[in-house]
């Protein structure tokens, strides 16, 4: 299919629903268990630094989990590894509700990071299987309306539920979820890859595909950008209940306000990038989007370096860094994928991979003070969004989606011009 085909295509709202639920399903584990991180260290005699690690855990799985399915959903369709991914993440789920150290809850969440990552890599080929350029990012900001209710609802549940009884009740509660879903989609969702354009290529074949992916120039530079973009939102995740909760005194309940607070700047960076994005071009709006991550993590540092600014300074950074990704992802995810219509789940996985990796990485620095210290998060979220931006700066990809006009994928010649 033509791109101008792909752009004509009207967006099924049906489709927007199940794929974006199936893109939150992967952040839903985390979010909702957010207001829990204290509570969950407490219970099982653990520092915060360990507890941080059950997120490490279930970021590298999301990571691994991606790589696995993306190449087999390329051979295999859509939808078996889906399901396949989707059980995974249930039993899993069932599972930490019976962890009985932060041992077994790290390993436990390892697997449902797998499980859920099937969402996330099919969720984003399915969309390159039926769109692509400018629809495609069109595409990705509506998504972030659906996937942004996760962020806002999910820790409010998760305090909610932490109200009726243990934290051990909010996984219990994802593996029904993941029981729901996978019954829609197993129901509704059909299958985008038709058969003849399936990669029936053995292993090697897709080591070849995954190599090829990995090596091309436009896809690292969007991919390691997006990444350390994200790297700046998960150290935000992965620090603000210890922040907010132990530094600013805010109850679980307080912290899941602050927290939609923000997912509601993710959304409305989204939409405003769904609306520009005709005129100004992804590629303009990803480094803009970039420019705003890391202005707030430098000022976010500098504010708790100088004892400045208190709450009020740092949620502003924070909703400031939120609905900057409103930009990035869906524009960093598009030219990413745009070149890969064949191979649209292996450069998927990749992208999650790299994105996750990262995740991984900086989520149990944020710990590294204890957990009554905003220092190593405001460093780590700094420095990844000011890794993110000179990224881009420094190696300016050539090309931008077909369809859209080939000037709006250069930067202004001087970076001054970029930031004015």
């Amino acid at each position: 299919m033509t791109t101008e085909v792909h752009e004509s295509q009207r967006i099924s709202p049906r489709m927007i629903l199940i794929v974006g639920s199936l893109t939150a399903f992967g952040p839903l584990c985390i979010d909702m268990y957010l207001p829990a991180l204290p509570r969950i260290s407490h219970d099982l005699h653990s520092s915060a630094s360990a507890v941080q690690l059950s997120l490490t855990a279930c970021l590298i799985g999301l990571a691994v989990g991606q790589v696995l399915i993306g190449p087999l959903s390329d051979r295999l369709g859509r939808r078996r590894p889906l399901f396949f991914g989707l059980a995974a993440f249930i039993i899993a789920s069932a599972a930490c509700t019976l962890a009985p150290n932060i041992q077994a809850l790290i390993a436990l969440r390892f697997v449902q990071g797998v499980g859920g990552a099937a969402g996330l890599v099919i969720a984003q080929a399915i969309v390159r299987d039926q769109y692509s350029g400018t629809a495609a990012a069109r595409f990705f900001s509506v998504l972030i309306l659906v996937t942004g209710a996760g962020p806002i609802l999910a820790p409010q549940i998760g305090a909610e539920l932490l109200r009726l009884g243990s934290w051990r009740i909010l996984f219990l509660s994802l593996a029904l979820a993941g029981l729901v879903l996978l019954a829609i989609a197993a129901a509704k969702l059909p299958e985008t890859l038709p058969v003849d354009q399936r990669n029936l290529g053995g292993f090697g074949q897709a080591l070849h595909t995954m190599r090829a992916v990995a090596t091309d120039r436009e896809f690292l530079v969007n991919s390691l950008a997006c990444a350390f973009g994200f790297g700046t939102v998960f150290a935000y995740v992965a620090g603000s209940s210890f922040a907010l909760e132990n530094v600013y005194g805010l109850s679980p309940e307080q912290f899941s306000l602050a927290f939609a607070f923000n997912a509601v700047g993710l959304i409305a960076g989204s939409q405003a990038n769904g609306r520009l994005v005709g005129r100004i071009g992804s590629a303009r709006l990803l480094t803009y989007g970039l420019v705003g991550l890391a202005t707030a993590g430098l000022t976010l540092l500098v504010l708790v370096l100088e004892s400045a600014g208190g709450l009020a300074g740092v949620l502003a950074c924070m909703f400031v860094v939120m609905t900057s990704l409103g930009f990035v992802g869906p524009n960093a995810t598009a030219l990413a994928l745009n070149d890969f219509p064949q191979s649209a789940g292996s450069a998927s996985a990749l992208l999650g991979l790299l994105r996750f990796s990262v995740g991984a990485a900086v989520a149990p620095l944020v710990g590294l003070g204890g957990s009554h210290d905003v220092l190593p998060l405001a460093v780590v979220m700094a420095a990844c969004g000011g890794l993110a931006i000179t990224i881009r700066l420094a190696f300016r990809p050539r090309l931008v989606a077909p369809g859209e006009d080939r000037t709006a994928s250069f930067l202004p010649e001087a970076a001054t011009d970029v930031i004015l």
